[in-house]
């Protein structure tokens, strides 16, 4: 959670901040971009996307965040760290939708232009943000989880966040879509494993003790999905298995059937979305406040095709 030394630290660091500019005297322009975490493949290919656009354009740009998804503190101390070098505009994939916003208040009085990608933030602060329609994917995953379970049946969600944007329209498009759509479907356990496969292990094997006839379970994100694989195939599990971004394992496992298919991102689009918007805000360009960076759903049929692989990865 935020705490009340974070917010000081990161005050401080912005002390410099007060009456100055985004504008610097480099060549280059410096744009930093506060990601979520590395531990995933997922953040990976949205930094390779940003490095590929800050070589077209020709600006300096930095990727950096946290060791995992749970550490908002160690997030705003980055955050702050790099609006003290008065970048020309900065990228935040807020962990927590809310606590970002002192900071976020900070950057708009210096003049940065604050660009949000793969999760918004509750501000309008953000003059962009480069994502996925999380509700929409979400509920096209609930679409898929009924027809393989014949619409009627026990399921449960193993979320990834309750405080990112993220988590919460993952959570809601699935939920929503069941409840609207499908009212012989019955979702009996929600818990949140914090993206950490090990965790989410623990939490599906707990959930089909509890619930031994379990038709199928969704795994939010790619650590969430890994481990709801992991704990039905420990459990001896027959449960359906729907997952959330791509990364080796669950490519291999929705080739060999373990997984039924998934939802991927574009994480590439989003990085290089997130560099392009930066930049033209930098230079006092009007940009669109929502630039949709797509989904699509990919299982055993059609995962080879081309516009599935270009994005997918390990």
């Amino acid at each position: 959670m935020f705490t009340r030394r974070g917010l000081i630290g990161a005050a401080t660091a912005l002390g410099l901040l007060a009456g100055a500019g985004a504008a610097t005297a480099q060549d280059k322009l410096y744009i930093p971009l506060i990601s979520k975490g590395f531990q995933h493949q997922f953040w990976q290919a949205v930094k390779l996307g940003a490095d590929k656009a800050g070589a077209e354009f020709g600006v300096d740009v930095t990727f950096e965040g946290p060791d995992n998804e749970t550490q908002v503190d160690k997030q705003i101390d980055m955050l702050a760290a790099a609006l003290a070098k008065q970048p020309a505009a900065v990228g935040i994939a807020a962990l927590d939708s809310q606590a970002v916003i002192p900071l976020l208040k900070k950057a708009q009085a210096a003049n940065i232009p604050v660009i949000a990608f793969d999760s918004g933030v509750e501000s309008d602060i953000p003059l962009s943000t480069a994502s996925t329609d999380n509700t929409a994917a979400a509920a096209l995953a609930a679409d898929k989880m009924a027809e393989l379970i014949g619409s009627e049946g026990k399921i449960a969600v193993v979320g990834h966040s309750q405080t990112s944007l993220t988590g919460i329209h993952r959570r809601d498009g699935f939920v929503n879509g069941i409840k609207e759509k499908y009212p012989n479907i019955e979702i009996v356990a929600l818990e949140y494993g914090d993206g950490d496969q090990l965790k989410s292990t623990e939490i599906t094997k707990a959930i089909l003790a509890a619930n031994p006839d379990i038709k199928g379970i969704f795994g939010t994100n790619e650590g969430s999905a890994i481990g709801v694989l992991n704990g039905v195939r420990e459990m001896g599990a027959k449960a359906v298995v729907i997952g959330f971004d791509s990364g080796k394992v669950q490519k291999e496992a929705i080739r060999s059937g373990a997984m039924a298919g998934a939802i991927t991102q574009n994480p590439v689009g989003i990085g290089y979305e997130t560099v392009k918007a930066a930049v033209a805000v930098s230079k006092g360009e009007k940009v669109e406040k929502n630039v949709d960076t797509g989904f699509y759903w990919y299982d055993k049929s059609n995962i080879d095709a081309p516009e599935i692989a270009a994005v997918l990865y390990d």
